[in-house]
């Protein structure tokens, strides 16, 4: 990014910063909750440009009043010295915080996690990929709703979607969001399963897809006529049918094809709306992809087929090891991440796609 180009980009986000804060400073826009939430966390997203900006300029004014008091009192020389140095520091968080950023980074998910090959191991792994995201959220304060779940008989998940959502603002607008976008993908698992009686090692695998929760206003309208409703009776592990009534609610988008279903509770309309908050995630993500691929966007779909081949990430029980494929991250602490312990791949995706945007080229590819 040219220097001139820089500076427009940052007086057009300071204008934009000072007008939400006086938006924000307003009492009536809390009578609107979504809107008030959306707002504070465009500002929570600008505050870091906004705070480098000022300490630069105001660096810059003291460095200029140092050289100025060093001229007639060399005292002042050291002071100068300090500034000069601390100037570059400042300009490169600046030019970092302009690059271009992912939109959605200050947003909620929904996390869905469904079983693939390898059966009833397979699902297995899939409800201790469930807990491991469950850990994760709540060492960070984060809110978690399990939105729709479908049990195996052995207590893993065939299928299973997760709301995670921060509570209140996100600091500098980062969200879950920027932190889990990296885990949508094929996750492989290599151990001896519960249910082997030889004590042979096993390859199964677990499918992650990782969605940006729609605005509750505004971001997507969905028309009632392009919905196919279906109710049936809700069932868990075995057939067994989880209550008496037809709670269970499918919705088909007809337009894409896209089809959701939630049976997780007793009430027809609450699995509805839970339903429905599915499937306008994935209409955004969709209209999003569909934007990208127009601009020549070749990002692939974060997961194609739950195949064991398309992987992003392998966990190796008898080595204790997690292993990155997208960027050749491995560590021997497999036991801490299935706590809950994933800052360490997690911080290594992350500086990889800052390096990226910093060199100008595309994210990283999140599968």
């Amino acid at each position: 990014m040219s220097s001139d180009t820089s500076g427009q980009r940052l007086a057009t986000l300071l204008a934009e910063y000072q007008e939400l804060e006086r938006k924000l400073a307003d009492p009536g826009i809390h009578a609107d909750q979504a809107l008030a939430r959306k707002t504070g966390r465009r500002f929570a997203e600008l505050s870091p440009i906004a705070k480098t900006a000022a300490d630069l300029g105001q660096a810059r004014d003291d460095l200029t009043a140092a050289r100025e008091l060093a001229a007639e009192d060399p005292a002042f020389g050291g002071e100068a010295d300090e500034l000069e140095a601390r100037i570059p520091q400042l300009e490169e968080r600046l030019a970092e915080l302009l690059a271009p950023r992912d939109p959605s980074d200050a947003k909620d998910v929904i996390l869905e996690i469904k079983a693939g090959e390898g059966g009833e191991e397979s699902a297995l792994f899939a409800g201790d990929l469930l807990r491991m995201y469950l850990r994760y959220a709540e060492r960070h304060g984060w809110l978690t709703e399990v939105l729709d779940s479908q049990e195996s008989d052995l207590g893993g998940f065939k299928d299973v979607a997760v709301a995670i959502k921060t509570r209140g603002i996100p600091d500098g607008g980062n969200g879950v969001w920027s932190r889990l976008k990296w885990e949508g993908g094929v996750h492989r698992v290599q151990r001896v399963p519960a249910t082997e009686s030889q004590g042979r090692i096993h390859t199964s695998a677990a499918g992650v897809l990782v969605t940006p929760e729609a605005e509750e206003t505004g971001e997507i309208e969905v028309d009632p006529n392009d919905l196919r409703v279906d109710v049936f009776r809700s069932s868990g592990p075995g057939g067994q049918s989880v209550n008496t009534t037809d709670s269970a609610v499918r919705i088909t988008h007809l337009p894409t094809g896209i089809v959701v279903s939630c049976q997780n509770e007793r009430s027809q309309l609450q699995n509805k709306d839970r339903a429905m908050r599915m499937l306008r995630a994935k209409l955004v993500a969709l209209a999003e992809e569909q934007a990208a691929a127009a601009a020549g966007d070749a990002r692939r779909s974060q997961v194609r087929t739950v195949d064991r081949s398309e992987r992003i990430r392998t966990y190796n029980f008898p080595q204790n090891r997690i292993s990155d494929h997208r960027i050749g991250y491995t560590a021997y602490n497999l036991d801490l991440a299935l706590g809950g312990e994933l800052d360490g791949v997690l911080d290594a995706l992350a500086e990889a796609d800052r390096k990226a945007r910093l060199a100008g080229e595309d994210q990283l590819s999140r599968g």
